[in-house]
């Protein structure tokens, strides 16, 4: 086994323990990287020079507003000015009709282009037969966020339900299945960030996102694609929420950062990276090194049970509920059995048999005798979460050379899914194990193959 194969099986296991740990579906955090890889589309500079090609009344050569302009958000905003006074000028059979009428904003020719040119990029890829975007399907993320323009991600996961820039301030509900699209869509010209003003309007709204992106974090797996680590977005969001996840810059364990390498690897690359995000300020998420990203998302996507899920049915259900519990029973319009619910509420798997998706069994006793998971487990330590409680399974499995969780026992079950693993359960005897690593006590892995 070489050294990078080596790094991709313990990568793999840390992602599969990472999502069985947190008990959900990871969220994807996609950038442009992505278009890129699978659109050829351009980056944010080469989408500026691009643009800088289509007007003529943009007379000077991309580089001097480069040397001219601090920023690339700078740029947009002298472009867009450019691209209004030629729409009213030479270029204005170049544009809709409908973009001359009252109420536009003068930016809205700018913005218009860039979304042709996105919209352009869509219809001639064919993604179809990329075996690579197949395994991104197999995924199933819980939601995905992204700063692109681009339909990419409305056509690799055609459930799913984009909520586009201001849209995001009114949803209402658990966020299943839906496309974050923060800086806009090419679909809609007019939701797109690209100048100074587009940015002062986004951050005065920031605090509703950085909430969402809060409980995204603090709940899901999740991972970056598509970013370089020193991205503004990337660092503006950790910024957001370091202090709450992370206390004196230990590892973020479920934020995971996949970064592209332009040749095959051969050593042991990294699994930690450190981004800084203000001055004096950094945080530590864990990195991926990957030229071909299959395996990455094979990891990801290892939760067979998603297979046949609709995200449209989940959203549906949920918001169904939402608006039971929110319009429904306070006005009255139902009539509501208080009896039932309460009875459902009480007891475990009354919720499921209510919804019709499980069937009465012996999944009591089975809880009874594994309650916890790796993260439940962890809290029971006295942890955070399922990182720590999953460091002392290795320091046992260091120590006596049996790896608990690849077999059941009285320690560890596995749910199965047909053939393949679903999610891993604990039972109290593990905890007290745990309880004596973590103290520094003498203890005994009480099986037929082992002790200490």
């Amino acid at each position: 086994m070489t050294d990078y194969e080596k790094y991709k099986e313990d990568v793999t296991d840390d992602i599969k323990t990472c999502i069985d740990a947190m008990g959900c579906q990871p969220i994807l955090f996609v950038g442009s990287g992505v278009t890129r890889r699978y659109l050829n589309g351009p980056s944010w500079q080469e989408l500026l020079y691009l643009l800088s090609k289509q007007c003529p009344d943009i007379d000077k050569k991309f580089a001097y507003y480069q040397q001219k302009y601090s920023s690339l958000v700078d740029i947009g905003t002298v472009f867009a000015e450019k691209f209004n006074d030629w729409a009213w000028g030479s270029g204005e059979s170049q544009f809709p009709q409908e973009l001359f009428s009252e109420g536009n904003n003068p930016d809205i020719y700018f913005k218009h282009s860039i979304s042709e040119l996105f919209e352009d990029l869509l219809k001639s890829a064919d993604i179809s037969a990329n075996e690579e975007i197949k395994l991104l399907q197999s995924i199933h993320p819980h939601s995905i966020i992204t700063t692109n323009y681009d339909r990419f991600l409305e056509a690799v996961f055609p459930n799913y339900t984009p909520i586009i820039g201001q849209q995001i301030l009114y949803a209402n509900h658990s966020s299943i299945g839906e496309i974050f699209k923060i800086h806009g869509c090419s679909s809609d010209a007019t939701s797109i960030v690209i100048t100074n003003e587009d940015y002062e309007n986004f951050l005065k709204k920031k605090k509703y996102l950085s909430a969402k992106m809060l409980t995204f974090f603090a709940e899901h797996p999740l991972i970056f694609i598509g970013y370089s680590a020193e991205d503004a977005n990337v660092r503006a969001i950790l910024s957001d929420i370091d202090e709450i996840l992370s206390e004196s810059g230990e590892l973020i364990p479920n934020i995971y950062h996949l970064e592209w390498s332009d040749k095959e690897i051969s050593g042991y690359p990294r699994r930690e990276r450190l981004i800084s995000v203000a001055e004096n300020k950094s945080i530590r998420i864990k990195s991926i090194l990957a030229h071909d990203y299959s395996w990455v998302y094979e990891a990801f996507g290892a939760n067979q049970a998603m297979d046949n899920v609709n995200p449209k049915l989940l959203r549906s259900l949920l918001a169904r509920t939402y608006e039971l519990v929110r319009s429904d029973i306070p006005k009255n319009p139902i009539q509501v059995d208080y009896t039932v619910l309460a009875n459902v509420s009480e007891s475990d798997g009354e919720l499921a048999k209510l919804y019709g998706i499980a069937e009465a069994s012996d999944g009591l006793t089975f809880n009874v005798n594994f309650p916890f998971t790796l993260s439940t487990l962890g809290r029971s330590l006295g942890y955070k979460g399922w990182h720590d409680a999953n460091k002392l399974i290795e320091i046992l499995k260091d120590s006596t050379n049996v790896d608990i969780k690849t077999f059941d026992n009285k320690y560890h079950c596995s749910v199965m899914n047909g053939d393949r693993i679903q999610s891993h359960r604990y039972s109290n005897l593990l905890r007290k194990l745990l309880e004596k690593i973590r103290d520094g006590e003498e203890y005994v892995l009480d099986l037929p193959t082992s002790s200490n």
